[in-house]
């Protein structure tokens, strides 16, 4: 399967309502005929959830996924010297936050070109 030029945005201190209304605005954007870039994110309250899910772990295996392409899991749990089980449960809750993707053949991939992460900071409290 072929990486695409998109870029995944993950933004900690954001709701993800707010994720998707920036989402929907840009597909919105893209039916009136506008050219965009091609807009997906993922939002999360605060730091320590976005880690939870985005483990250093986790990030190798993205890391690994865009050096090979598509392959299956047990393959990536060899070139990674992991246990496959543990591999596997990484692929699907990356899936979930759609930072790798599955093709049809049930070979795993990293879409994207690039993972953007930022954060919101709070608002200033008026005095």
């Amino acid at each position: 399967m072929k990486a695409t030029k998109a870029v995944l945005h993950l933004t900690v201190g954001e709701p993800m309502e707010a994720t998707f209304a920036r989402a929907t605005a840009a597909m919105k954007a893209a039916k009136q005929g506008k050219r965009i870039k091609p807009y997906f994110g993922a939002g999360f309250d605060d730091v320590g959830e976005m880690l939870s899910v985005f483990t250093p772990k986790r990030w190798e295996l993205i890391g690994a996924l865009r050096e090979s392409g598509a392959i299956s899991v047990a393959e990536l749990a060899r070139r990674l010297k992991r246990d496959y089980s543990n591999v596997h449960n990484d692929c699907e809750r990356l899936i979930e936050w759609m930072a790798i993707e599955k093709d049809e053949n049930g070979f795993v991939f990293a879409p994207y070109s690039e993972i953007v992460v930022g954060m919101k900071l709070p608002d200033r409290r008026a005095a």
